[in-house]
């Protein structure tokens, strides 16, 4: 039996790892531990890397300090609500870009929609195909 002794360049060529594009960057900003571990999981199965802070000023700290792509946050939390989360992020010169979801277990009120509003409002429960949805139709990956 004769044996094929590939050289070893080829084989270190066909083993390099294929170059991926960075994955998309979601800060996670909710309280509810179960919730927020719920949605990490969904969000990181859904090919996202997932930053989650338990509240709206440890999201603050994080978006500040860490590159970002889109945020989802809880409308109220403690330190700071979900809300003021969003108007922070609208005032800042580097994190305006940034579209934020804001999810509640409230009716969306018309006063929402003032010039540093969410770029999408999701009512709880949410399920996560709505959630993935919302943020591929954000980002642009889906039409």
């Amino acid at each position: 039996m004769k044996l094929h002794k590939t050289p070893v360049s080829e084989f270190n060529a066909a083993a390099s790892p294929v170059k991926r594009e960075p994955p998309i960057r979601v800060l996670l900003a909710e309280d509810d531990r179960a919730l927020r571990r719920f949605l990490e999981v969904v969000l990181e199965r859904s090919g996202y890397e997932v930053i989650p802070a338990s509240d709206g000023l440890e999201a603050m700290k994080v978006a500040l300090s860490t590159p970002i792509d889109i945020v989802v946050t809880d409308a109220m939390m403690p330190n700071l609500n979900g809300h003021e989360l969003c108007r922070f992020l609208r005032n800042s010169q580097t994190l305006a870009h940034v579209p934020v979801i804001l999810l509640s277990a409230l009716e969306q009120k018309e006063t929402d929609l003032t010039p540093e509003h969410p770029d999408a409002f999701l009512s709880k429960p949410i399920s996560s195909e709505t959630l993935v949805e919302c943020i591929e139709k954000l980002l642009g990956r889906k039409k």
